[in-house]
């Protein structure tokens, strides 16, 4: 299924019904008063955040959202009938803004959150409202007010604890699979990934945290190569960088030349980005010069005095993958007394 984290859609509340113009007719009382009921409330638009939608790709089918209008009022002072309101399901994460002014509505970041986005207009009063002392049967009744019409931008930023970051091809949805519950769909070549995956990582005597693999980012991604701009804006909300990087790979004259591009990349997209804490990951090393590569990596990483911790894995073999969860926790944790991403 295509990932989808935009998306542009009308959304129009219920108009309120009209307000009845009614007298009372009997058999005995040939002369009664006014009795028209008032019309009914117009539905509401509501918006509400739920796991059950992940991506934002049903709104490619519907961007009309239309609630119901109330009904008229009738004779006998029967009010109308109420009309039904319409509920949105998005996923949580989704930035909703007002396309015309670019006014940020809300942010929706947990499941159940709700937000009524356009209220349906009042029922009319019917005429029996309006009967006075000097005017006993008055002919009149009100309209329904109008329901809002508004134009809403969504945009989706997943969230994650932990996002995996690096060149294509480096293995991130292995490692993710290796990791977490996820199953992302790998092979070896680049732009396997398409869309974000995220998995749970379960282990005993922790907290289960969410990790996010980030489809592969290229040199020039902050302006949009390679879809860099849909990538890089769900890392914004992740709390730990795992940066993967292929060992295999690795230039042995230039070891740091990819890492820094990946780096270079996130400053120029945002100043917090080379902020978030950093896990510095070699993978594949089961494949052959791979260990050799890594030392050259860790070498020449003490000499430029990169701060973040290195570590060796393979995530075919799971190879250092205890290490690797056991130096996240702490992580997260400082960063759950720090109060951080809530």
């Amino acid at each position: 299924m295509k990932f989808i984290d935009e998306a542009l859609i009308t959304v129009q509340s219920g108009n309120g019904g009209k307000g009845c113009v009614s007298f009372r007719r009997e058999r005995f009382v040939p002369l009664g008063g006014p009795d028209g009921g008032d019309g009914g409330r117009g539905g509401d638009v509501i918006l509400t955040a739920t796991t059950r939608k992940r991506t934002l790709y049903h709104f490619q089918f519907q961007r009309q959202f239309k609630a119901k209008n109330g009904g008229n009022g009738l004779g006998q002072q029967k009010t109308g009938k109420n009309g039904e309101d319409i509920v949105i399901e998005i996923p949580p994460g989704t930035l909703v803004t007002d396309a015309d002014t670019g006014k940020l509505i809300k942010d929706f970041t947990a499941e159940g959150e709700t937000l009524v986005i356009a209220k349906g207009g009042r029922g009319g009063q019917g005429n029996k409202r309006f009967a006075t002392s000097t005017n006993r049967s008055p002919r009149f009744a009100q309209p329904g007010e109008e329901g809002e019409t508004l134009k809403l931008k969504m945009e989706l930023k997943l969230l994650a604890d932990v996002g995996i970051i690096g060149l294509p091809n480096a293995g991130k949805s292995t490692l993710t699979r290796a990791v977490s519950s996820a199953n992302p769909r790998v092979g070896a070549y680049p732009f396997t990934t398409l869309s974000p995956n995220l998995g749970a990582v379960y282990l005993e005597g922790a907290e289960p945290f969410v990790v996010a693999d980030i489809p592969g980012l290229i040199e020039g991604a902050h302006k949009g190569a390679g879809l860099g701009i849909q990538f890089l804006r769900h890392i914004e909300r992740t709390r730990i960088l795992i940066h993967l990087i292929d060992a295999s790979a690795l230039d042995p004259e230039k070891p740091l030349s990819g890492y820094n591009t990946i780096n270079n990349e996130l400053g120029l997209y945002s100043k917090e980005l080379p902020k978030k804490p950093q896990i510095v990951v070699l993978n594949k090393l089961d494949m052959p010069e791979a260990v050799e590569l890594a030392d050259k990596f860790q070498t020449a990483a003490k000499k430029a005095k990169i701060k973040a911790k290195v570590i060796c894995v393979s995530a075919v073999t799971r190879q250092g993958m205890e290490e690797l969860t056991s130096a996240l926790i702490p992580l997260l944790t400082k960063d759950d007394k720090k109060g951080a991403g809530k």
